[in-house]
């Protein structure tokens, strides 16, 4: 089995970008649709910084970028994604705004910012799940937490695992199109963790090719998490279903 890192390097990341529709501009406008719901639109103060932890190729890093922050700092273990990223921010012209971090997002912040610096964190695309454990979870909520200006924002995006899928419906389909297919199917183990196995199958010629990983992701709970910013001196204000059946956590740090 996997980390969560090893899957994404092993497997996922070749085909990422096609696993969010294949257009990420596209995918870059409806995140920078959901910050403008939030209200996270023109930066109020000139300079304006935020954080994209667990990035990818960047969909809310360019989003961020293209509603006015000066700076939009791109953290993610996978460099294959992050090379990725800087050439969209490239095509886009948004290159001078975004940097890129190859690092643990865990270790992360208390190296980029200063404490009261940062105006948002963005954790998007089922990024907290991935963490090894809860009490990962609860340091990046702190850690965000100081690196937040008073009225700053924190924003994740993630899925609800805690209820359990019984037979069939354990079996999911991601996407699939002409050459290319992406299934995933969902081991419980125990109250806190769920084995997730990914099976992609791609075209080759007349055959296709089957590649698999499993890695391990955290059942984690709105309320649980909900609690965890409270804990952390951060305001809920939104924390409901959303697209593509995840849960968005918008907080603000009092």
């Amino acid at each position: 089995m996997a980390t969560a890192a090893d899957h994404y390097e092993s497997l996922l990341a070749e085909h990422y970008t096609w696993m969010l529709g294949g257009d990420i501009e596209e995918a870059a406008a409806a995140q920078a649709d959901l910050f403008r719901e939030l209200g996270l639109t023109a930066p109020v103060l000139e300079g304006a910084a935020a954080v994209d932890l667990g990035c990818g190729p960047g969909p809310q890093t360019l989003a961020l970028a293209s509603l006015g922050f000066a700076s939009v700092t791109a953290v993610d273990t996978s460099a294959r994604l992050l090379e990725e990223l800087m050439e969209f921010a490239m095509r886009s012209g948004h290159h001078q705004a975004v940097r890129t971090v190859h690092q643990d997002i865990r270790e992360a912040l208390p190296g980029l910012a200063s404490p009261d610096s940062l105006a948002v964190v963005a954790c998007m695309g089922d990024t907290l799940p991935h963490l090894p454990s809860s009490q990962d979870v609860q340091k990046l909520i702190t850690d965000v937490a100081k690196a937040l200006h008073p009225g700053g924002s924190f924003v994740a995006t993630y899925r609800d695992l805690t209820r359990e899928l019984h037979g069939p419906e354990r079996f999911i389909p991601v996407r699939s199109t002409g050459d290319r297919i992406l299934t995933c199917f969902l081991d419980y183990q125990g109250e806190d963790t769920v084995l997730v196995h990914d099976l992609v199958h791609t075209r080759h010629a007349d055959s296709w090719k089957l590649k698999t990983s499993s890695y391990p992701k955290l059942r984690v709970s709105p309320q649980w998490l909900t609690d965890q910013c409270h804990a952390a001196g951060l305001d809920v204000r939104r924390h409901a279903a959303g697209p593509r059946g995840l849960y968005v956590l918008h907080a603000v740090k009092q």
